[in-house]
Protein backbone atom coordinates (compact mmCIF):
# COMPACT_ATOMS: atom_id res chain seq x y z
CA UNK A 1 0.00 0.00 0.00
CA UNK A 2 1.10 3.60 -0.62
CA UNK A 3 -0.23 7.15 -0.27
CA UNK A 4 1.29 8.73 -3.38
CA UNK A 5 1.61 7.55 -6.97
CA UNK A 6 5.37 8.14 -6.93
CA UNK A 7 5.86 5.96 -3.84
CA UNK A 8 3.58 3.31 -5.35
CA UNK A 9 5.73 3.12 -8.47
CA UNK A 10 8.91 2.85 -6.38
CA UNK A 11 7.38 0.04 -4.35
CA UNK A 12 6.13 -1.67 -7.51
CA UNK A 13 9.58 -1.60 -9.07
CA UNK A 14 11.11 -3.12 -5.94
CA UNK A 15 8.44 -5.81 -5.82
CA UNK A 16 8.85 -7.01 -9.43
CA UNK A 17 12.65 -6.97 -9.69
CA UNK A 18 14.38 -10.32 -9.12
CA UNK A 19 15.71 -10.68 -5.59
CA UNK A 20 19.42 -11.10 -4.84
CA UNK A 21 18.73 -14.71 -3.85
CA UNK A 22 17.44 -15.30 -7.37
CA UNK A 23 20.55 -13.76 -8.93
CA UNK A 24 22.73 -15.93 -6.66
CA UNK A 25 20.93 -19.02 -7.92
CA UNK A 26 21.19 -17.82 -11.55
CA UNK A 27 24.97 -17.42 -11.27
CA UNK A 28 25.37 -20.70 -9.40
CA UNK A 29 23.37 -22.54 -12.05
CA UNK A 30 25.27 -20.87 -14.88
CA UNK A 31 28.60 -21.87 -13.35
CA UNK A 32 27.46 -25.49 -12.96
CA UNK A 33 26.33 -25.64 -16.60
CA UNK A 34 29.62 -24.09 -17.76
CA UNK A 35 31.54 -26.73 -15.84
CA UNK A 36 29.50 -29.47 -17.55
CA UNK A 37 29.99 -27.87 -20.96
CA UNK A 38 33.74 -27.62 -20.46
CA UNK A 39 33.79 -31.31 -19.56
CA UNK A 40 31.56 -32.27 -22.48
CA UNK A 41 33.49 -30.27 -25.09
CA UNK A 42 37.19 -30.22 -24.13
CA UNK A 43 39.95 -28.72 -26.26
CA UNK A 44 40.72 -32.18 -27.69
CA UNK A 45 37.18 -32.65 -29.05
CA UNK A 46 35.94 -31.96 -32.59
CA UNK A 47 33.52 -29.57 -30.90
CA UNK A 48 35.17 -27.35 -28.31
CA UNK A 49 33.71 -25.09 -25.67
CA UNK A 50 34.51 -21.36 -26.06
CA UNK A 51 32.26 -19.23 -23.85
CA UNK A 52 28.88 -18.83 -22.16
CA UNK A 53 26.89 -15.66 -21.54
CA UNK A 54 23.56 -15.05 -19.80
CA UNK A 55 21.18 -13.60 -22.41
CA UNK A 56 17.48 -12.82 -22.65
CA UNK A 57 15.71 -10.68 -20.08
CA UNK A 58 18.12 -11.69 -17.30
CA UNK A 59 21.14 -10.81 -19.43
CA UNK A 60 19.68 -7.41 -20.34
CA UNK A 61 18.47 -6.82 -16.74
CA UNK A 62 14.86 -6.43 -17.85
CA UNK A 63 13.50 -9.55 -16.14
CA UNK A 64 10.78 -9.39 -13.53
CA UNK A 65 9.53 -11.84 -10.93
CA UNK A 66 8.90 -14.69 -11.04
CA UNK A 67 11.96 -15.87 -12.95
CA UNK A 68 11.31 -19.31 -14.45
CA UNK A 69 14.20 -19.85 -16.85
CA UNK A 70 17.78 -18.85 -17.55
CA UNK A 71 18.91 -18.41 -21.15
CA UNK A 72 22.58 -19.14 -21.83
CA UNK A 73 24.30 -18.35 -25.11
CA UNK A 74 27.00 -20.98 -25.47
CA UNK A 75 29.58 -20.56 -28.23
CA UNK A 76 30.93 -23.89 -29.49
CA UNK A 77 33.68 -24.18 -32.08
CA UNK A 78 33.09 -26.98 -34.58
CA UNK A 79 35.94 -28.56 -36.51
CA UNK A 80 35.57 -27.35 -40.15
CA UNK A 81 35.53 -30.86 -41.61
CA UNK A 82 32.88 -31.99 -39.11
CA UNK A 83 30.87 -28.84 -39.81
CA UNK A 84 30.87 -29.44 -43.57
CA UNK A 85 30.18 -33.15 -43.24
CA UNK A 86 27.56 -33.25 -40.51
CA UNK A 87 26.12 -29.98 -39.22
CA UNK A 88 26.17 -27.22 -41.84
CA UNK A 89 22.94 -28.56 -43.35
CA UNK A 90 21.56 -30.26 -40.25
CA UNK A 91 21.27 -28.15 -37.12
CA UNK A 92 19.04 -30.78 -35.49
CA UNK A 93 21.92 -33.26 -35.31
CA UNK A 94 24.08 -30.51 -33.80
CA UNK A 95 21.45 -29.81 -31.14
CA UNK A 96 21.11 -33.49 -30.26
CA UNK A 97 24.90 -33.85 -30.09
CA UNK A 98 24.90 -31.08 -27.48
CA UNK A 99 22.10 -32.78 -25.56
CA UNK A 100 23.83 -36.18 -25.52
CA UNK A 101 27.10 -34.63 -24.40
CA UNK A 102 25.44 -32.69 -21.58
CA UNK A 103 23.55 -35.81 -20.50
CA UNK A 104 26.89 -37.52 -20.00
CA UNK A 105 28.61 -34.59 -18.29
CA UNK A 106 25.89 -33.02 -16.13
CA UNK A 107 24.41 -34.21 -12.84
CA UNK A 108 20.99 -32.85 -13.85
CA UNK A 109 18.64 -35.81 -14.21
CA UNK A 110 16.40 -34.52 -16.99
CA UNK A 111 17.79 -32.82 -20.11
CA UNK A 112 15.82 -32.31 -23.30
CA UNK A 113 16.07 -30.56 -26.66
CA UNK A 114 13.31 -28.06 -27.40
CA UNK A 115 13.58 -26.74 -30.94
CA UNK A 116 16.37 -24.20 -30.65
CA UNK A 117 17.96 -25.00 -27.31
CA UNK A 118 18.83 -27.75 -24.86
CA UNK A 119 16.82 -27.46 -21.66
CA UNK A 120 18.04 -28.60 -18.25
CA UNK A 121 15.12 -29.25 -15.90
CA UNK A 122 15.54 -28.59 -12.17
CA UNK A 123 13.21 -29.64 -9.38
CA UNK A 124 12.76 -26.04 -8.15
CA UNK A 125 11.33 -24.98 -11.54
CA UNK A 126 14.16 -22.64 -12.53
CA UNK A 127 15.17 -24.25 -15.82
CA UNK A 128 18.23 -23.50 -17.94
CA UNK A 129 18.03 -23.20 -21.72
CA UNK A 130 21.40 -23.68 -23.38
CA UNK A 131 21.35 -21.95 -26.76
CA UNK A 132 24.34 -23.66 -28.34
CA UNK A 133 25.59 -21.55 -31.25
CA UNK A 134 28.38 -21.35 -33.78
CA UNK A 135 30.00 -17.99 -34.46
CA UNK A 136 30.12 -16.83 -38.07
CA UNK A 137 33.18 -15.04 -39.43
CA UNK A 138 30.81 -12.68 -41.25
CA UNK A 139 29.14 -11.65 -37.97
CA UNK A 140 26.44 -12.99 -35.74
CA UNK A 141 25.78 -16.48 -34.44
CA UNK A 142 24.13 -19.51 -36.02
CA UNK A 143 21.45 -21.13 -33.89
CA UNK A 144 19.26 -24.15 -34.77
CA UNK A 145 15.87 -23.02 -36.06
CA UNK A 146 13.97 -26.09 -34.88
CA UNK A 147 13.53 -27.61 -38.33
CA UNK A 148 17.09 -28.58 -39.24
CA UNK A 149 18.24 -25.26 -40.62
CA UNK A 150 20.13 -22.38 -39.03
CA UNK A 151 19.02 -18.91 -38.00
CA UNK A 152 21.40 -15.99 -37.64
CA UNK A 153 21.07 -13.96 -34.45
CA UNK A 154 23.18 -11.83 -32.13
CA UNK A 155 21.95 -11.49 -28.52
CA UNK A 156 25.19 -9.69 -27.65
CA UNK A 157 24.27 -6.87 -30.04
CA UNK A 158 20.79 -6.78 -28.51
CA UNK A 159 22.26 -6.22 -25.06
CA UNK A 160 24.80 -3.66 -26.30
CA UNK A 161 22.05 -1.73 -28.13
CA UNK A 162 19.87 -1.48 -25.02
CA UNK A 163 22.79 -0.54 -22.78
CA UNK A 164 23.84 2.18 -25.20
CA UNK A 165 20.39 3.75 -25.09
CA UNK A 166 20.13 3.35 -21.32
CA UNK A 167 23.46 5.13 -20.85
CA UNK A 168 22.47 7.94 -23.23
CA UNK A 169 19.09 8.95 -21.77
CA UNK A 170 18.38 10.56 -18.41
CA UNK A 171 16.16 7.88 -16.91
CA UNK A 172 16.22 4.11 -16.52
CA UNK A 173 14.82 2.54 -19.68
CA UNK A 174 15.10 -0.95 -18.20
CA UNK A 175 12.68 0.01 -15.44
CA UNK A 176 10.15 1.17 -18.06
CA UNK A 177 10.59 -2.16 -19.86
CA UNK A 178 9.82 -4.04 -16.64
CA UNK A 179 6.66 -1.95 -16.20
CA UNK A 180 5.63 -2.52 -19.82
CA UNK A 181 6.08 -6.25 -19.35
CA UNK A 182 3.79 -6.18 -16.32
CA UNK A 183 1.15 -4.42 -18.42
CA UNK A 184 1.58 -7.02 -21.16
CA UNK A 185 1.25 -9.87 -18.64
CA UNK A 186 -1.88 -8.32 -17.12
CA UNK A 187 -3.53 -7.89 -20.53
CA UNK A 188 -3.32 -11.18 -22.41
CA UNK A 189 0.41 -11.25 -23.29
CA UNK A 190 -0.08 -10.12 -26.88
CA UNK A 191 3.58 -9.12 -27.20
CA UNK A 192 6.67 -11.26 -27.16
CA UNK A 193 9.15 -10.16 -24.51
CA UNK A 194 11.86 -9.00 -26.91
CA UNK A 195 9.35 -7.31 -29.24
CA UNK A 196 8.11 -5.25 -26.29
CA UNK A 197 11.66 -4.35 -25.26
CA UNK A 198 12.42 -3.15 -28.76
CA UNK A 199 9.30 -0.95 -28.79
CA UNK A 200 10.30 0.69 -25.50
CA UNK A 201 13.85 1.20 -26.72
CA UNK A 202 12.62 2.83 -29.93
CA UNK A 203 10.25 5.12 -28.04
CA UNK A 204 12.95 6.51 -25.76
CA UNK A 205 15.99 6.18 -28.00
CA UNK A 206 17.07 9.78 -27.44
CA UNK A 207 15.14 11.05 -24.42
CA UNK A 208 13.36 9.55 -21.41
CA UNK A 209 13.40 11.59 -18.22
CA UNK A 210 12.86 10.35 -14.68
CA UNK A 211 9.03 10.31 -14.44
CA UNK A 212 7.89 6.75 -15.04
CA UNK A 213 4.23 7.74 -15.21
CA UNK A 214 4.77 10.21 -18.04
CA UNK A 215 7.05 7.71 -19.78
CA UNK A 216 4.41 4.98 -19.76
CA UNK A 217 1.76 7.35 -21.10
CA UNK A 218 4.17 8.35 -23.88
CA UNK A 219 5.00 4.72 -24.61
CA UNK A 220 1.37 3.71 -25.08
CA UNK A 221 0.56 6.82 -27.12
CA UNK A 222 3.56 6.45 -29.40
CA UNK A 223 3.11 2.74 -30.15
CA UNK A 224 -0.67 2.20 -30.18
CA UNK A 225 -0.72 2.65 -33.95
CA UNK A 226 2.71 1.28 -34.82
CA UNK A 227 3.73 -2.15 -33.56
CA UNK A 228 6.39 -2.66 -36.22
CA UNK A 229 9.99 -2.42 -35.05
CA UNK A 230 13.19 -3.82 -36.53
CA UNK A 231 15.56 -6.29 -34.90
CA UNK A 232 18.42 -4.08 -33.56
CA UNK A 233 20.94 -6.70 -34.66
CA UNK A 234 19.62 -6.59 -38.22
CA UNK A 235 18.86 -10.29 -38.68
CA UNK A 236 15.19 -10.92 -37.86
CA UNK A 237 13.52 -8.03 -39.67
CA UNK A 238 10.23 -6.69 -38.29
CA UNK A 239 9.65 -8.21 -34.85
CA UNK A 240 5.88 -7.86 -35.26
CA UNK A 241 5.76 -10.14 -38.32
CA UNK A 242 4.83 -13.14 -36.20
CA UNK A 243 1.58 -11.52 -35.04
CA UNK A 244 -1.60 -12.60 -36.74
CA UNK A 245 -4.03 -9.89 -37.89
CA UNK A 246 -6.33 -10.76 -34.98
CA UNK A 247 -3.52 -10.55 -32.41
CA UNK A 248 -2.21 -7.30 -33.89
CA UNK A 249 -5.66 -5.68 -33.71
CA UNK A 250 -6.19 -6.86 -30.13
CA UNK A 251 -2.72 -5.64 -29.11
CA UNK A 252 -3.33 -2.20 -30.62
CA UNK A 253 -6.69 -1.98 -28.87
CA UNK A 254 -5.15 -2.96 -25.53
CA UNK A 255 -2.40 -0.38 -25.97
CA UNK A 256 -4.89 2.37 -26.86
CA UNK A 257 -6.93 1.62 -23.76
CA UNK A 258 -3.76 1.65 -21.66
CA UNK A 259 -2.88 5.07 -23.11
CA UNK A 260 -6.32 6.43 -22.26
CA UNK A 261 -6.11 5.14 -18.69
CA UNK A 262 -2.52 6.34 -18.25
CA UNK A 263 -3.49 9.83 -19.40
CA UNK A 264 -6.43 9.82 -16.99
CA UNK A 265 -4.21 8.58 -14.15
CA UNK A 266 -1.68 11.33 -14.76
CA UNK A 267 -4.45 13.96 -14.82
CA UNK A 268 -5.79 12.61 -11.53
CA UNK A 269 -2.33 12.80 -9.95
CA UNK A 270 -1.89 16.39 -11.14
CA UNK A 271 -5.25 17.22 -9.54
CA UNK A 272 -4.11 15.66 -6.27
CA UNK A 273 -6.32 12.54 -6.49
CA UNK A 274 -3.69 9.90 -5.83
CA UNK A 275 -6.29 7.29 -4.91
CA UNK A 276 -7.93 7.48 -8.34
CA UNK A 277 -4.58 7.62 -10.10
CA UNK A 278 -3.41 4.49 -8.32
CA UNK A 279 -6.70 2.72 -9.09
CA UNK A 280 -6.16 3.36 -12.80
CA UNK A 281 -2.50 2.34 -12.73
CA UNK A 282 -3.48 -0.91 -11.01
CA UNK A 283 -5.86 -1.67 -13.88
CA UNK A 284 -3.03 -0.97 -16.33
CA UNK A 285 -0.18 -2.74 -14.54
CA UNK A 286 -1.98 -5.57 -12.79
CA UNK A 287 -2.69 -6.73 -9.25
CA UNK A 288 0.93 -6.46 -8.11
CA UNK A 289 0.65 -2.68 -8.26
CA UNK A 290 0.11 -1.26 -4.76
CA UNK A 291 -3.31 -0.18 -3.55
CA UNK A 292 -3.95 3.20 -1.96
CA UNK A 293 -3.71 3.49 1.80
Amino acid sequence: MALTVASAFNQFDDDIKPRQATWDKVYERRDAVVKALQSAFPATSTITYKSTKIIGSLGRRTASRPVSDIDLLTHLYVDPDLWSRSYRDNSTDFLYRVRRSLNNASTVRKIGARGQAVRLFYTDGLEVDVAAVVKYDSGGYGIPDGSGRWLTTDPVKHEDHLNEINNRVDGDIKKIIRFAKQWNKAHSNYFGSFHLEALVARTFEWSLGTDSRDALEDFFRYNKGNLSVQDPAGYSGDLSDGMSWTTRFAAQTAMERAWERAAAANRAEINGDHKEAMRLWRIILGDKFPTYG
